[in-house]
């Protein structure tokens, strides 16, 4: 079973960077698609970012387009999200999701695990 385990939230300005990790506790997830979800307070959880096993295909929250990037690193067994230009809108806990399949969803539900989320704050 895979275990995600994300890092990398904190509080920051609106313009500024942060990059969010996923580590898998348990094993590898080289053969798993991954997902970057979101939820802010009173909101329900949406998906922010996707990557295929092999990296070779990603997708995105339209709103996160261009300012944004998921990828992965199968020898650290990583996957990133690379937040630039935040805004204050993007204020969420950050959940990172692991497929049993290989190529990514924005439905939640085609993800069977789930990592305990790390927040991100966004100050105006």
């Amino acid at each position: 079973q895979v275990q995600p385990v994300e890092s990398g939230g904190g509080l920051v300005q609106a313009g500024d960077s942060l990059r969010l990790s996923c580590t898998a506790s348990g094993r590898t997830f080289s053969f798993n698609g991954m997902g970057w979800f979101r939820q802010a307070p009173g909101k329900e959880r949406e998906f922010v970012a996707a990557i295929t096993w092999n990296g070779r295909s990603t997708d995105y929250l339209d709103s996160v387009k261009g300012r944004f990037t998921i990828s992965r690193d199968t020898v650290k067994n990583t996957v990133y999200l690379q937040m630039n230009s935040l805004k204050p809108e993007d204020t969420a806990v950050y959940y990172c999701a692991a497929q049993r399949g290989g190529y990514g969803s924005r439905s939640s539900r085609q993800y069977d695990y789930w990592g305990q989320g790390t927040q991100v704050t966004v100050s105006s």
